[in-house]
């Protein structure tokens, strides 16, 4: 199993529009064989099917891969209750904001802004 509070050092989301699944397994620190589960068990999770039904992941996708490992591995969610506590933030809007994903958003606008100055 991964060691717990390990979603805080995953790499940035590089500012690509498709990832494939074994980049998504890299910045996730999933393997891909659990992000074809999480597919089925998470109907959030749909990414769009190409070529040979290949799957390419959108970013939003991503975040939401990380949202899942997070209360899979960091807060000990089963899969029943991670599904739920996704519904339910989803569907009540109740103001929860993962804390990662506001590092994560502010990093990538701090390298936009860096890409502005220059």
């Amino acid at each position: 199993m991964l060691e717990p509070s390990n979603n805080n050092e995953l790499p940035p989301i590089p500012g690509k529009r498709y990832f494939t699944i074994g980049e998504v397994s890299e910045l996730c620190d999933v393997k891909p064989h659990v992000l074809r589960y999480w597919e089925q068990e998470f109907p959030q999770l749909k990414p769009v099917k190409r070529r040979g039904n290949r799957r390419y992941y959108q970013r939003q996708d991503v975040i939401m891969i990380r949202q899942i490992r997070s209360l899979l591995y960091e807060q000990g969610y089963t899969i029943g209750g991670a599904r739920l506590q996704l519904t339910d933030t989803a569907g009540r809007g109740n103001g929860k904001i993962d804390m990662n994903v506001i590092r994560e958003l502010r990093s990538e606008l701090e390298d936009i802004l860096k890409l502005l100055d220059s």
